[in-house]
C-alpha cells in the first residue's frame, strides 16, 4: 500500500487502530470458507464519522474495501480477495438504545448477536434471528449476508427484523434508510436493498430493529424416526395441520450420529432421521398446539416423540444441533458447505437426490438444517484436497444446484453468494436480472471499492 494512502488512514483511526504487521492481516484474511486473502492493512473505525473518511480516501485512490464483523460467513463474503483494507467493525460494538416502549432498538454493525438477545431478556423482548454462530457473530454481518437461523419458520430472517439503516456508502456520503416505525411507503425500500447485498453497496453503521415480546411458554420436542423419507414427509404434514413451531430443524443419520453424545439420550441404532420441534407462545396456546402434535404423532408408526423436562435437556439438544457442523470435520478434513433452500413438501425430494448423489459420486454428504422453511444445509466431505476431489466436489455442486433448481427452489437461503457461488448464479438469475443488480452496484460504488470479486463473477 502506497506510504502516503497508510499515513491518511492512520491519520483518521489512530496509529493504535491501523494494522499492518504480517501476523495481524492474517488473523483478517480468512472466514467460514477456508479460503485465504491477505489484506493491506486492517482498519477499527469506531464511529461513523471515521468510516465515512475512510471511504472517502478509499474511493479517491480506488483501494479496494471489504467490511468485517466476526468472519464467520461460509461463502467467502468478509474476504479481501483484491487485498486492499479491511475496514473491521469490531469498535462500532454498542447497543445505543433499547425503546421497549415501542419494541425497537438501534444498535452498530460489531454488536455480538447472542449478547444483544441476552441483554434484550432484561427487558422481556426478543430479537428472533439466531444463526448457529450466534455467540460470536454480528449484527452487522447478520444484516450484509441477510443471515437466518432456526427461528425463521415463525419469525422469519433478519431481512423482516430491521426496519431502518444508517449506511456509509463508497465515496463517504452518509444514508438513513426506514425508520423507527413500522409502517413507512416514502419512496424505495431502500433498507432491503442493503441487507443480504453483502458489503457490495455501502458500510451499515447503525441498525434499528423491530423487537418481540419474550414469549410466556416455549416447549421443545425430539422426534426420532426410523424412516428418512417419512420424517422429511412429517415436515409439510405439520404446517398443514395448523401446527406453526417457531423452530423446525431436521437431521439425517448421519448428521445425528456425529453429534449423537451431546443428545440428552443416545438415539437407537435403527433411527433414520430426527426433527427438533419448538412451540411458543401464551402457555394455553403451546399447550393447545402440543395436544395437536401429539394427536398428530399418534398416526406416525414411525415416529417417536420425546419431550425436553428440563433446561438442561434442551441446552444439550441445542449443543447438538448447532454443532453439527463442526462436528462433520470427525469423517473428513475437508468440507464444502451449502445452504440451499427448497418448498417444504419438495424436501424428500432434495435429501434422496443428495443421498443417490453421494453414492453415485462416491462422496459423504451429510444433510440438516432448517426444514421447516425448507432450507437445508449439504455438507460435502473428503478425505483431501487433491485436484480429483476438487473436481468432483464441483461437478457433485452443479448437480445439487441443478436438482435444486428443478424442485423450484434458490442456491442460498441464508449464506448469500460471496465468491463461492458466483460462478454458479446465471443457473438461477436470468440476464436481465443480473443486468439491474450490476447497474445497482455500478450507481451505488462507480469505483468498485467495496468487496470487490463478491457476488458477479466478472466484477472488478
Amino acid at each position: 500500500m502506497n506510504a502516503i494512502i497508510l499515513q491518511k488512514i492512520t491519520a483518521i483511526v489512530g496509529a493504535e487502530f491501523c494494522k499492518t504487521d504480517k501476523e495481524e492481516l492474517h488473523c483478517y484474511s480468512y472466514d467460514g470458507s477456508k479460503q485465504a486473502f491477505l489484506p493491506d492493512a486492517v482498519v477499527f473505525p469506531d464511529s461513523t464519522a471515521q468510516v465515512a473518511a475512510l471511504l472517502k480516501l478509499a474511493n479517491k485512490h480506488q483501494l479496494p474495501v471489504t467490511a468485517r464483523g466476526a468472519g464467520s460467513g461460509m461463502t467467502g463474503g468478509a474476504l479481501p480477495v483484491q487485498g486492499g483494507l479491511i475496514l473491521a467493525c469490531s469498535r462500532l460494538n454498542k447497543i445505543l438504545e433499547i425503546d421497549a416502549e415501542n419494541q425497537i432498538a438501534i444498535v452498530q454493525p460489531g454488536v455480538i448477536t447472542g449478547e444483544f438477545q441476552q441483554e434484550l431478556q432484561k427487558y422481556k423482548l426478543l430479537y428472533p434471528p439466531d444463526p448457529a454462530s450466534l455467540k460470536f457473530c454480528t449484527l452487522g454481518g447478520n444484516a450484509a449476508e441477510c443471515a437466518g437461523g432456526p427461528s425463521a419458520i415463525k419469525y422469519g430472517v433478519t431481512k423482516d427484523s430491521i426496519i431502518g439503516l444508517e449506511v456509509v456508502l463508497a465515496n463517504g456520503d452518509i444514508l438513513n434508510t426506514g425508520g423507527r416505525t413500522e409502517k413507512g411507503v416514502v419512496g424505495y425500500d431502500l433498507t432491503r436493498l442493503f441487507i443480504g447485498s453483502e458489503g457490495t453497496l455501502g458500510v451499515i453503521t447503525k441498525i434499528i430493529t423491530r423487537l418481540q415480546p419474550l414469549p410466556e411458554c416455549r416447549e421443545t420436542f425430539l422426534i426420532q424416526s426410523t424412516s428418512l423419507q417419512q420424517a422429511t414427509q412429517l415436515v409439510a404434514r405439520i404446517l398443514q395441520n395448523n401446527i406453526l413451531p417457531c423452530t423446525l430443524e431436521y437431521m439425517d443419520k448421519t448428521a445425528i450420529h456425529i453429534v449423537s453424545d451431546m443428545l440428552p439420550t443416545p438415539p437407537a441404532d435403527d433411527i433414520q432421521a430426527m426433527l427438533i420441534l419448538e412451540i411458543d407462545g401464551h402457555k394455553e396456546h403451546v399447550q393447545g398446539q402440543v395436544k395437536q402434535l401429539k394427536t398428530l404423532l399418534q398416526q406416525e408408526p414411525h415416529c417417536s416423540l420425546q419431550q425436553a423436562a428440563s433446561r438442561r435437556e434442551i441446552r444439550d439438544i441445542w449443543q447438538a444441533r448447532r454443532s453439527i457442523s463442526p462436528a462433520a470435520y470427525k469423517l473428513n478434513p475437508n468440507k464444502t458447505s451449502e445452504d440451499v433452500v427448497v418448498p417444504r413438501t419438495r424436501i424428500p425430494e432434495l435429501v434422496h437426490f443428495c443421498e443417490a448423489l453421494g453414492k453415485r459420486r462416491n462422496l459423504t454428504i451429510l444433510t440438516f438444517g432448517h426444514a421447516g422453511d425448507g432450507n437445508i444445509h449439504v455438507n460435502i466431505m473428503t478425505p483431501e484436497q487433491s485436484a480429483q476431489n476438487i473436481d468432483t466436489v464441483t461437478t457433485a455442486k452443479t448437480e445439487l444446484f441443478q436438482e435444486v433448481l428443478r424442485l423450484g427452489g434458490t442456491l442460498s437461503g441464508e449464506h448469500g453468494v460471496g465468491n463461492t457461488k458466483s460462478a454458479f448464479i446465471k443457473m438461477e438469475l436470468d440476464k436481465t436480472s443480473i443486468k439491474i443488480m450490476q447497474q445497482l452496484k455500478t450507481l451505488f460504488d462507480p469505483n468498485a471499492i467495496l468487496n470487490p470479486g463478491k457476488i458477479f463473477p466478472t466484477a472488478k
